[in-house]
């Protein structure tokens, strides 16, 4: 029987998840398609419910529904339960487990790729979203010194800053105000981009938070979209001699650890990487 995964969200048509995915499934000669599934809010309850077919091994998650696929699934795991925050989700006999493999992803992408070691480090997270409180557990966890929390809506942030003090790490949260970007950002030995700004068709896709001026040319500074694979926050760190890591290895090791929950294999990270980089050029 071949088996069904994919990724929910909305939008979804900018996802290459199913490209590099299927790569590995086919490397791997898994009977299984993996494909992507726009979910409006309003739906996701009951697409959640017909995941316990015995033909769904599970799911990613992506925006807008990390937060709240956590009250339909079964069982949530200790990573997933203390970011509040959904990414993938299996079925192991109808009975649906959450989990949040973006703190594993982000942490081996900042190793591998970005060559940065986080222990210890003042960092300066954009956004208070699922993938936000994905990071800064990561962050907290790797033993991370300071962080500041940076977010439109005060209320999101503030509980995020909870989050890292239950996990140790100290963090203040501020406003988009651009003086108070600006100072947060002179400490900061890694800036990270949880937001959706700067991605190709988003209402902000030229945007950058942070002008060149304002990054510190000894910082790194990973946006967590990818694509395009340089944004506009990318862009203005380059200008300002920082170091620089877009979204797509996170993309890929996340899905890598996702796919070893689904198929119980060591996930063909060269394969998926070299897979995502194509869809990436084909567009």
């Amino acid at each position: 029987m071949a088996h069904r995964l994919g990724i929910i969200g909305f939008p979804i048509s900018h996802s290459i998840s199913p490209q590099f995915q299927q790569a590995a499934l086919d490397h791997l000669g898994a009977k299984a398609t993996y494909r992507a599934w726009a979910v409006e809010p309003d739906g996701l309850a009951a697409f959640i419910d017909e995941l316990r077919s015995p033909k769904v091994l599970g799911i990613n998650v992506t925006v807008p529904h990390k937060e709240a696929v956590i009250r339909l699934v079964d069982e949530v795991d200790e990573w997933a339960t203390a970011a509040g925050a959904i990414n993938t989700i299996v079925n192991r006999s109808g009975i649906l487990t959450g989990h949040n493999t973006d703190g594993a992803g982000f942490l081996r992408a900042l190793r591998e790729a970005g060559d940065f070691e986080p222990r210890r480090c003042r960092s300066l997270v954009l956004g208070a979203g699922g993938a936000a409180r994905a990071v800064v557990l990561a962050l907290a966890r790797e033993g991370a010194v300071e962080i500041t929390i940076a977010n439109r809506t005060q209320d999101r942030a503030r509980r995020l800053c909870r989050v890292a003090a239950d996990n140790g790490l100290q963090a203040q949260h501020i406003s988009l105000d651009p003086k108070a970007l600006s100072q947060a950002a002179a400490s900061a030995e890694l800036i990270v981009n949880c937001t959706t700004l700067g991605m190709t068709h988003s209402p902000e896709e030229h945007r950058s938070l942070l002008p060149w001026e304002q990054i510190p040319p000894t910082a790194l500074v990973n946006d967590l979209v990818y694509n395009p694979q340089e944004t506009p926050l990318l862009k203005e760190a380059r200008r300002a001699g920082a170091s620089v890591l877009g979204g797509l290895p996170m993309l890929v090791y996340q899905g890598a650890a996702s796919l070893e929950m689904w198929t119980g294999r060591e996930a063909p990270v060269a394969v998926m990487l070299e897979a995502a980089a194509r869809a990436m050029a084909a567009r």
